[in-house]
């Protein structure tokens, strides 16, 4: 798909990648007073424009939504995808390919393509658009130029008045040293991506090979914003590229050569070899050594062997090179002699390093085997064997807790072979190969990846006919991997990984019981030499040495002198040419001083993913369907073929689940092993169990009327299975299937075990089943550990989705956790029917307690026996001579908030060594209209946009009249209309408003709301619409819901002082025992009770507070001074005031009076303690007797500090919720005495205003 480059320069310069369909926009944003400097000012690193990330805007969107009027094309050739966008010298390029060629295609339709050339276009400056013509030369010559590049077709050295600021790179990325794949994932293996995947997903790559990722993250990101219907369409538009450097090459193997013919077919098969460079800790020869505190070693490299035949047969091996991982340097030298090795850390500061490196890839390869190439008489060399033999020895890898373990059967294994020894003698280089009797059993065990393509039959639909599907199905998995390394890991480590990948190939030819002639081997040794001269230029600016003997197989004499002349140009370049390089190489990186990605938003689309998440209800439901799953080890048998397996499949459960939407069952050891048996996989007897369950489930169906059951997909490994049945009504609501395996076991040798995982997506909801069987032993915990951790983490599906990456996983299997008892005490507790004790002493619920597998998974309570190890046939446990000890091997794990348990328990059938076990399971569904949903998106989108290209106008053409902007594209000056700095008209100011009145602001986030969290901006909380105390009367209630709902929303700040002209409201009414009658508890209440009383200005007592009145108030003991408040914000009340007289009684029963008479006190309540309760009927007065409550329902209020029992022996935990604030003035003696304790003195002196009060004499 062809990629045009546009750009327009006003009134804003933004450039377009535009397909035939799509269009992506990025356009520069100033956002800093420095970023909006004029260009022509000079800037000399790139940290100098201030720490801030420069900022664009970018669209994608519909060609056809897009006014392409005024853009104007920047070349008459198209491009093929963006690299990313960098930063340098404070101006944000966007990096293009513009030139790239075919030079592998792995399978048909999977191709890559190799970079030439490619271009850097500005988008916030214009200075360079016409700079940059340099073609960069991407073939090797011989001539370097100062910047250890080879020199290219354009003007000479020192010739250009003006160089590009992005020179440097775009010589780097014009090597011809990185490829790209439109077609299919570049960055991994064919072992680890599917075959079916039809795009290339930019955020599923490995970022560990992927050489733009520090450039492309930003549109990553960018990406992840989008809807899925947008994902797609950019992922099909092909404008992201990634990008890898190493080496791809494909050879084209004639018929009549290749070692695989197809029947009735002349077609040639291919051989493809793919290395892949890391840029974890990429550099270098001398500026890139040993390893780092991560893990990352210099010049790793994962090499890729790969032959395809037409009949369908696809093969894969890979290997890995990579500096010996410790901590060491080495300096440059002009003489051989002068580049001494120096080791820059402890043995015990290196092991955390080293432990982390092997880890990782044990992750990713299954067990490895170390090839050291170094020599023995070299005195730096022998140094760093005897750390890396060290090392080796005190990994966590070989720490197994079962002493007599073999050491075939270590994870990390070490052969050391001096090639220069060994090579020393007559044979030369050809002794090299007596390598592959040390690793000969490896080799066998590692094994390799193989597929082959079956012919799938399917019905037509409506003739009913058969249609023949041919897909690709893998046969065998590579579990181990050769780590092979010498001092550079180039010349030596090459010339060993060819005689690897050749033992390989001939195992493989083996099992097929075909070889291959010597023309076959010479075009797989010419290929491995063209790898080592690429990796080699890579890393040490010059082809590699001995390539010759790799090419031809032999060594000549103009070979060793190519050799020589190498061996010189290096030189030259690690001393002078090194430096350069590795600072554009940390430039495309990222990883100089100061350099930050470029900050990418969408504002349009970030507003509508916003809008359509809180509109989210208008185009999703929920629905709840149910699931059962089963487990079931069979020991290799079948005559359990035949049986009624409805105990087991349709067990006695409630009626709502007797037919489940999904029914996932899982097999181990469905096959009895054998060496043939590992070496493939027979469908045949799992095809067998799965007729006799889907036979159980429609039986079932029909006894209960419901349609029948359908398979979905079922996958194998060996002797474990796992098959997916649902009910054919359902069907519509199910896309995206995928099944992955993984197959563990020390050394790959352990063939029996390892896990089948099927994917799907249930409507809007992600389902994965997962069957595993884990290690053997009693003691193999940790290893089953590791086997967890194995599958969990190599496991992939389509995209390099994992298991994790799913709304909903089920584990089921035989997991081999043991019971940690002796066996007499297990079989007694097992009698007394102690299930407790015997799961309190079970290995995985030991270890999921200790976080060391399975984390967050979850295991509903078992309630049945053990399940292994019984005597076929019976319901005895073992009594073989091995006697082994009851345990629940056979489990079921879950995870995911949309699921719940109902059931779990075992079945008695009985013809295996293990009884079945069971589960079922709720689990809420999310549907969603998508096009409903796309509506309403884009009627968002256009609404949103109308709004936005409406301000954007105004923006760019109001008050243009005699203004020169420094930049086309800038704002306008503010106007006396309105100001640049604000979003579209909004005022300065935002007013938040919570989505109701149950939602409070959420007081667990961070106060900055700029600070990332998972904290939702609001929570809600119910309101209680009365007090929890007491029962009130109905003119109670009503009176306060009215005094509530006239009150405004606002921030509760202290009361003003008391205006006479202002008719004041009532204050609280108070119970008996001192607890509010409103709403004081009510948060909206206590914030709406200021809005009145804060409109006020502060004003000097007027004379209706009599001077009694204030007296009355300081004649009981002052609280402590507190510091003075301005005097703005003081109350002026004089401490001489006295109370007014009490009212008449009229008022006091009569709430109409008070409010003719606001001025007048209420006289104090009466004593409590003679008090009595008022009937509901009669007509409730102010303030009343408390009712006898259990004192356990009322809620006590805290105390203050200092304070003493109140008057008429109340006791504090008869205290009520603390009262609300109160207006000072006259309303302070309103209250009375008696209202308050002696002790609420502080609070009541702090309404009146904070005036420091002195004792009265």
């Amino acid at each position: 798909m062809s990629i045009r480059v546009l750009i327009k320069d006003y009134p804003y310069r933004a450039i377009a990648l535009a397909t035939d369909t799509h269009v992506l926009i990025p356009r520069y944003s100033t956002t800093s007073t420095e970023q909006n400097r004029s260009h022509n000012a000079s800037q000399t690193s790139l940290s100098s424009n201030g720490a801030g990330a420069a900022r664009c805007m970018v669209e994608f969107s519909a060609i056809d939504q897009v006014d392409l009027g005024e853009y104007r094309s920047l070349s008459a050739l198209s491009v093929h995808g963006t690299l990313g966008l960098i930063t340098v010298n404070g101006d944000v390029f966007l990096v293009v390919v513009t030139g790239a060629s075919k030079v592998a295609t792995v399978r048909p339709g999977e191709t890559v393509q190799r970079i030439h050339s490619v271009g850097f276009h500005c988008l916030n400056s214009s200075n360079y658009d016409h700079m940059l013509n340099d073609e960069i030369n991407p073939y090797p010559i011989d001539t370097i130029d100062d910047e250890g590049f080879e020199m290219g077709f354009g003007r000479g050295k020192g010739e250009a008045p003006l160089e590009h600021p992005c020179m440097a790179l775009k010589k780097l990325l014009s090597s011809g040293t990185f490829y790209y794949s439109a077609d299919f994932d570049l960055t991994r293996r064919l072992q680890q991506r599917s075959s079916d995947a039809t795009t290339v997903a930019i955020d599923s790559l490995d970022a560990g090979f992927l050489w733009n990722s520090y450039m492309i993250q930003p549109l990553v990101d960018f990406r992840s914003r989008l809807s899925q219907r947008e994902k797609d369409a950019l992922d099909h538009s092909r404008i992201l590229t990634s990008a890898i450097r190493g080496f791809a090459l494909t050879i084209t193997v004639p018929a009549s050569v290749s070692p695989i013919r197809a029947r009735g077919s002349g077609l040639p098969s291919s051989m493809t070899l793919i290395s892949r460079l890391s840029c974890r800790r990429a550099g270098t020869r001398f500026n890139a050594r040993g390893i780092d505190d991560d893990g990352n070693v210099a010049n790793f490299v994962e090499t890729e062997t790969i032959f395809w035949s037409p009949s369908g047969i696809c093969f894969s091996y890979a290997q890995i090179r990579g500096s010996v991982p410790v901590f060491w340097e080495q300096a440059t030298g002009l003489l051989p002699g002068q580049q001494k090795i120096s080791i820059t850390r402890s043995l015990e500061a290196t092991q955390p390093a080293f432990d982390r490196h092997f880890e990782n890839l044990e992750l990713s390869y299954g067990a490895i085997h170390v090839v050291n190439l170094l020599s023995n008489d070299k005195p730096g060399e022998l140094e760093l064997t005897n750390r890396y033999r060290h090392h080796i020895k005190r990994s966590t890898l070989n720490n197994s807790h079962e002493k007599e373990a073999s050491r075939d059967h270590e994870l990390l294994q070490l052969t050391e072979f001096d090639f220069h020894a060994e090579t020393r003698g007559p044979g030369g280089y050809e002794m090299a190969s007596m390598v592959s009797q040390w690793i000969q059993n490896s080799a066998d065990g590692f094994a390799y990846y193989l597929s082959e393509e079956a012919e799938d039959y399917a019905k037509t639909g409506q003739n009913g006919g058969d249609q023949i599907n041919r897909q690709s199905s893998t046969i065998l998995q590579q579990e181990g991997i050769f780590r092979t390394n010498c001092l550079d890991c180039l010349d030596r480590t090459n010339l060993v990984q060819t005689i690897i990948s050749k033992m390989a190939l001939e195992a493989f030819l083996g099992h097929k019981g075909l070889v291959a002639n010597p023309d076959f081997w010479v075009r797989h040794g010419s290929m491995w030499a063209d790898n080592g001269d690429a990796l080699s230029r890579i890393y040490a600016g010059t082809g590699a040495l001995k390539s010759s003997f790799t090419r031809h197989g032999k060594m000549s004499l103009a070979g060793a002198l190519a050799d020589a002349r190498k061996s010189a140009t290096r030189m030259y370049i690690n001393n002078f040419a090194d430096k350069g390089r590795q600072n554009t190489i940390d430039m495309l990186l990222g990883r100089l001083m100061g350099q930050v990605p470029v900050h990418l938003y969408d504002p349009i689309n970030d507003f509508v993913v916003a809008e359509l998440n809180k509109r989210s209800a208008e185009f999703s439901e929920s629905e709840v369907i149910y699931i059962l799953v089963g487990t079931f080890n069979l020991n290799g048998k079948t005559n359990g073929i035949n049986e009624d397996l409805s105990s087991w499949l349709c067990p006695s459960v409630d009626p709502s689940q007797q037919c489940p939407e999904i029914v996932a069952v899982g097999f181990q050891e469905i096959v009895e092993l054998s060496p043939q048996q590992i070496m493939s996989t027979d469908p045949a007897r799992r095809q067998q169990w799965e007729n006799a369950v889907k036979r159980t489930l429609n039986e079932n169906a029909e006894r209960h009327g419901r349609e029948e059951y359908v398979l979905l997909r079922g996958g194998q490994l060996v002797g474990a299975s796992l098959s997916i049945f649902v009910r054919a009504s359902v069907l519509k609501y199910i896309k995206n299937v995928e099944g992955s395996l993984k197959k563990t076991g020390m050394s790959g040798m352990a063939g029996n075990k390892g896990a089948v995982a099927i994917r799907m997506e249930y409507a809007n909801t992600s389902l994965c089943f997962v069957t595993a069987h884990l290690a053997a032993g009693f003691a193999n915990y940790e290893e089953r550990n590791r086997d967890y951790k194995t599958i969990s983490h190599g496991l992939r599906f389509q995209r390099n989705r994992s298991i994790e990456d799913h709304d909903m996983v089920i584990w089921l299997g035989d997991f081999n956790y043991r019971i940690g008892l002796s066996d007499d005490k297990a079989r007694k507790l097992i009698q007394v029917g102690d299930l407790e004790t015997l799961y309190e002493n079970d290995q995985l619920n030991l270890q999921m307690v200790a976080g060391l597998t399975f984390p967050y998974y979850s295991e509903a309570r078992i309630t049945f026996l053990p399940t292994y190890k019984y005597d076929i046939g019976s319901d005895r446990y073992d009594t073989s001579e091995k006697a082994r000890i009851p345990a629940w091997c056979d489990r079921v794990l879950r995870k995911g908030d949309n699921l719940r348990q109902i059931n779990y328990d075992a079945a008695p059938l009985k013809f295996s060594d293990h009884r079945p076990v069971y589960a079922t399971f709720q689990c809420l569904i999310s549907k969603v209209d998508e096009k409903k949903k796309e509506q309403l998106s884009n009627e968002i989108y256009l609404q949103r946009r109308s709004v936005v290209e409406d301000t954007t106008d105004d923006s760019d053409y109001e008050d243009l009249i005699g203004y020169d902007s420094i930049e086309p594209g800038l704002p306008p000056a503010s106007s006396d209309r309105r100001k640049w700095w604000l979003d579209n008209g909004l005022p300065a100011r935002s007013l938040v408003q919570p989505p109701n009145s149950n939602f409070l602001p959420n007081p667990n986030r961070p106060s900055n709301p700029f600070t990332p969290s998972l904290e939702p901006d609001w929570v809600e909380v119910k309101r209680i619409n009365h007090s929890r105390t007491l029962d009130f009367s109905p003119s109670s209630k009503s009176s306060t819901s009215s005094l509530n709902s006239n009150k405004p929303p606002g921030r509760k700040l202290i009361a003003p002082p008391f205006l006479p002209a202002v008719q004041p409201q009532l204050p609280p009414h108070i119970d008996g025992s001192g607890g509010t009658l409103n709403h004081d508890r009510n948060p909206n209440t206590r914030v709406n009770s200021a809005v009145s009383t804060t409109i006020f200005p502060a004003l000097p007592p007027t004379t209706s507070s009599s001077p009694a009145a204030i007296r009355s108030a300081t004649s009981r003991k002052p609280p402590p001074p507190v510091p003075k408040k301005p005097s703005m914000l003081c109350s002026t009340i004089t401490p001489t005031s006295t109370p007014s007289p009490p009212p008449p009684d009229a008022i006091l029963s009569n709430p109409s009076a008070q409010q003719r008479h606001p001025q007048m006190p209420l006289p104090p309540p009466p004593q409590r303690a003679n008090a009595a309760s008022p009937s509901p009927s009669s007509s409730r007065p102010l303030y009343s007797a408390p009712e006898e409550k259990d004192p356990r329902k009322l809620q006590p209020r805290q105390r203050p500090l200092g304070g003493r029992d109140r008057p008429g022996g109340a006791s504090d935990e008869e205290t009520g919720p603390p009262l609300p604030p109160r207006q000072t003035g006259t309303l302070t003696a309103v209250l009375g005495p008696g209202l308050m304790d002696e002790r609420d003195e502080d609070v009541l002196e702090d309404l009146r205003g904070w005036e420091v009060l002195k004792p009265v004499k």
